[in-house]
């Protein structure tokens, strides 16, 4: 029986059992189509980091004897389309059976199944082999529960995985060591410098101007510094177990005007393209963690395990849980436009001048400047959740929508009313202030609320509060910051909404 595989973009698994024999009689399918560069703007190093990943994917298979149809975008006949490229695929090929691995993305599952439904050939569905737990897995554990805890969700993952423990307790006995992940970055101890694989790129940019695909952001068409191979992308691991991962935890949430990526791993794309496994980083990171135990802290090790096998499956869980009515989530009712800035930098605000020319530069910031600068800022701005999340769905390189939805839509947005997380994530400029060394050369005076030269953040933060307190009277961990509200003086109060009223109407002049 000749079959038709085919492999999504984000579904560069050389370790699938699909891949463990080769059998003349299956045709692997893969291509960079329209229907992925346009459902959404995307930055230009996201693009050509897929389209790349794709190609090298595609080469190995075909180094291992496996047979493969492969479209490049600017292919004469590259469909651009998935249906149209299916069916053309099995009439090409007289194929008599179609599968597919299940898609990370709702949009992609739903078109895949009505394909299905129209082919006149069985058809069959398979894991991609790559999570820790099943679409439904989260769902299950938090039936009849009335809250999603992450963290409970975190440990039931760490029982059952077995990862650092010592029989049913947690090494060290103590679970998270999130209080211990706060520090701010003085330059106490040197950054080593990120760890690049410098390429030249001028062939698929050349395709990509030739087909018209609208992006944004900058490349370095000479030396695109991401991993875009297997090989690469294991580069990328040991660098950061050798040389980033003793100092991890302690700068997690730093922020620094002068270091763009600190002691993080970078990994995120390397895993949502699936090329590596979270099972063999978090493998790899305890077994160096072990082997270093005199130089390493677990504090270290625990802060990103966290962020991997508790919140990276934790948000999966969330999206197949919630969606497709999570896309359309939004409980605070805001309806702001996105401000042209966030497509330029442009801005006198030395936090978000920084994150966001630094995702327009690199197409990443870390996940405080994500949450804690930009996306508070959004969120404070009242700007509609539908236009912040295209904006973090096309400006990051690791950006797929299972990921970025519930991170943007839930834990930075709030859009959908407390699913996700128990309470907004905003701050005053003073919580930036404490965490970065932005403020002390912004334009503008964190200890201000009120003046020319007054933090925005400080009278947007009370502003919020105010706008939106019927929505947070009943939330205990709102409590103490409504109760502060309600004590601002009421002329006070009234100048502080003045000027964020003031901000929000001239948001492209702050």
């Amino acid at each position: 029986m000749k079959t038709l595989r085919l492999i999504l973009g984000d579904q560069l698994n050389h370790n699938h059992s699909w891949f463990q024999k080769t059998d003349e009689n299956v045709i692997y399918l893969m291509a960079e189509m329209r229907q992925e560069t346009d459902y959404v703007k995307h930055h230009i190093q996201k693009v050509v980091a897929f389209f790349l990943s794709m190609r090298n994917f595609a080469s190995d298979l075909k180094s291992k004897n496996h047979k493969v149809v492969y479209f490049e975008i600017d292919d004469a006949n590259n469909p651009q389309h998935l249906e149209a490229l299916i069916q053309q695929t099995i009439e090409h090929y007289s194929i008599q059976k179609f599968e597919y691995q299940l898609p990370d993305e709702y949009r992609l599952d739903e078109q895949l199944k009505q394909i299905c439904q129209k082919l006149s050939i069985p058809t069959e569905v398979f894991d991609t082999e790559h999570f820790y737990t099943t679409r439904t897995e989260l769902a299950k554990f938090f039936e009849e529960k009335k809250l999603l805890l992450m963290e409970n969700f975190y440990r039931m993952m760490r029982k059952k995985h077995d990862i650092l423990m010592v029989g049913a307790n947690p090494v060290g006995n103590q679970w998270n060591f999130d209080h211990d992940n706060r520090k701010k970055y003085k330059g106490e101890v040197p950054i080593p410098k990120a760890k690049i694989f410098p390429k030249n790129v001028e062939k698929v940019m050349h395709q990509l101007e030739k087909m018209e695909v609208k992006t944004f952001g900058s490349i370095d068409v000479e030396k695109f510094n991401w991993p875009t191979s297997r090989e690469e992308c294991l580069e990328q691991l040991h660098y950061f177990c050798h040389h980033l991962l003793k100092h991890f935890g302690d700068y997690e949430d730093a922020m620094h005007t002068e270091e763009k990526f600190l002691f993080h791993s970078r990994l995120s794309f390397a895993m949502n393209s699936k090329m590596l496994s979270p099972k063999e980083v978090i493998e790899q990171v305890v077994h160096y963690y072990h082997q270093n135990e005199d130089e390493i802290t677990l504090s270290q090790v625990e802060g990103f395990i966290r962020q991997i096998l508790g919140w990276r499956e934790y948000v999966r869980g969330i999206y197949w849980k919630e969606m497709p009515n999570y896309g359309q989530m939004n409980a605070l009712e805001n309806q702001n436009k996105l401000p042209d800035f966030y497509w330029t930098g442009k801005t006198k605000m030395n936090c978000m001048q920084k994150g966001i020319s630094q995702s327009l530069e690199e197409a990443y910031a870390h996940h405080i400047q994500r949450l804690m600068i930009i996306g508070n800022f959004s969120l404070l701005t009242q700007i509609h959740p539908d236009e912040v999340d295209a904006w973090y769905l096309g400006v990051y390189i690791d950006a797929i929508e299972w990921v970025e939805m519930p991170n943007t839509r839930g834990m930075s947005q709030y859009a959908d009313g407390g699913i996700l997380a128990t309470k907004p994530y905003v701050s005053s400029g003073s919580y930036i202030n404490k965490m970065s060394n932005y403020c002390g050369s912004c334009h503008y005076n964190v200890k201000e609320k009120l003046g020319e030269k007054a933090c925005p953040f400080n009278s947007l933060y009370w502003n919020f509060l105010d706008d939106k307190k019927e929505h947070f009277k009943n939330n205990q961990r709102m409590a103490m910051m409504l109760n502060l509200l309600h004590k601002i003086p009421a002329e006070e109060l009234f100048q502080i909404k003045l000027k964020a009223k003031g901000i929000m109407e001239g948001l492209e002049n702050i």
